[in-house]
């Protein structure tokens, strides 16, 4: 956290990954949006060859994010996400929500305190 930094919501949700959903939590700040998983993820060390677990961890400034949108599952109305996108062009896909439109509407406050 920086000076000044404000922590506006936290959220357990999902990161949706081309490996699949991970759990976690999703923090939104009036200066970034960042999530870390639950547990940690197992990959092997290019360098070394080495088994190791860390965090996925994802922090994204709130002046880097170019938008965002709201989306639900078109087969169950109940499943909504909000997908991240930014500057760069990388999406980001969080779903599982308990209090989805708490964590959105902060999602966009944090943007417009930005601007």
């Amino acid at each position: 956290m920086q000076e000044g930094e404000k922590v506006l919501k936290a959220s357990q949700c999902y990161l949706h990954t081309t490996a699949g959903p991970i759990a976690g939590i999703l923090y939104i700040s009036t200066e970034k949006v960042a999530f870390c998983s639950e547990r940690p993820i197992t990959f092997s060390s290019a360098a070394t060859g080495e088994w190791r677990k860390v965090p996925y961890k994802v922090l994204i400034p709130v002046g880097k994010i170019k938008e965002v949108n709201e989306g639900q599952n078109v087969d169950q109305e109940e499943q909504k996400y909000i997908e991240i996108v930014t500057q760069e062009d990388s999406e980001f896909w969080f779903m599982g929500f308990l209090k989805y439109e708490k964590a959105f509407r902060n999602l966009e406050k944090a943007i417009s305190v930005s601007i």
